[in-house]
């Protein structure tokens, strides 16, 4: 399904048209590159406007299982972008599915989470229960939110313990907010694999039931994945064998995106969602280095060396094809601060 064009296996990609108009759908993360703490992101409303206008059909693919996909469409119909329920996919759905295909239907599931798991259990013919003594055939954690109370990871810590087969939404440790990272649904899960030593099966990015759940529901063809995060966004992008557009508007810095093994790295970088609107400039070989834009990129013995003037993500791009050749199949060892630095980032 590959779109995107890379001058070699380590280098950024790159496109001469506008990204709307190479790929059918958008398959866009929320959290870091729509929204952060329920404000719309700077320029996320008219880029999306933009690209719906193009053609592009916009899905919303997200891992948090707090909200039904009512709620999520409403979210963004507010903040100024028109969505249906049937263009939000959760990781609330992608566990109900997978439930559904292991435990006979009307079975009873023990909630550790919000109204989105149990509407989407409902969805599967699934009986959402609260208490590890209503005889639950699973148990599925998914995040709660900031009132999630401790007594909720104690019931899921007695069903696992007696052998009930467990389930997690996701495993993101982290998630962003208005004030900043919060902990996730995986820092959640944590407290109960420790108190049981149990593994829970994961449905969210970056793993399969995820990226199968939203190709069943949207019927993509040429999907173009979007998202701030590597471990989650990029690498499902990766699994998927998908391309993929990283923002740099949630948890991912200049630092690790240089540093990212070849599973978390994107096809393409861009400030914020206006990247969906143009093309993406090329990253060429010039001898021992890189170069895009006005910059030149070099991997010297021990650190990244930038060289020009020119827009800030030129010379990122630039870096990224140096850190990545250099680390192969590895994640890049080699010191980029100044460089990065150099570009304000």
């Amino acid at each position: 399904m590959s779109q995107g064009v890379r001058t070699s296996p380590g280098s950024p990609g790159s496109s001469s048209r506008p990204l709307d108009e190479v790929y059918d759908t958008a398959l866009l993360d929320l959290d870091g590159v729509v929204y952060a703490g329920g404000h719309a992101i700077a320029h996320a409303v008219e880029s999306l406007a933009v690209a719906r206008t193009d053609g592009m059909r916009l899905a919303y693919v997200t891992n948090n299982a707090l909200r039904t996909p009512d709620a999520v469409a409403e979210h963004l119909t507010e903040l100024g972008i028109p969505t249906g329920a049937e263009d939000v996919i959760t990781s609330a759905q992608a566990v109900a599915r997978l439930i559904g295909e292991q435990v006979p239907a009307g079975s009873r599931v023990l909630v550790i989470g919000g109204e989105g798991l149990r509407v989407a259990l409902r969805e599967r013919g699934l009986t959402p229960v609260e208490s590890a003594d209503d005889d639950p055939a699973a148990v599925v954690q998914g995040y709660g939110g900031p009132d999630l109370t401790w007594g909720r990871f104690a019931e899921a810590s007695y069903a696992v313990a007696r052998g009930v087969p467990w389930f997690a939404s996701n495993t993101d440790l982290t998630i962003p907010s208005g004030r900043g990272i919060a902990p996730g649904n995986g820092a959640a899960v944590e407290v109960v694999r420790i108190a049981t030593g149990a593994e829970p099966q994961v449905a969210g990015k970056p793993l399969p039931p995820m990226h199968r759940e939203t190709v069943l529901r949207t019927g993509a063809e040429r999907p173009l994945v979007v998202g701030d995060r590597l471990d989650t966004d990029i690498e499902g992008a990766f699994n998927g064998g998908v391309d993929s557009l990283l923002v740099l508007t949630g948890v991912t810095d200049g630092a690790q995106l240089l540093a990212a093994p070849p599973r978390h790295r994107p096809t393409y970088v861009d400030a914020d969602l206006r990247g969906l609107l143009t093309g993406q400039p090329e990253v060429t070989r010039e001898g021992e280095g890189f170069r895009c834009g006005g910059w030149t990129a070099t991997a010297g013995a021990d650190e990244l060396g930038l060289d020009g003037d020119g827009e800030a993500l030129d010379g990122l791009r630039a870096l990224c094809a140096a850190a990545w050749t250099a680390a192969g199949d590895g994640s890049c060892a080699l010191d980029g601060s100044k460089a990065l630095a150099r570009l304000g980032l």
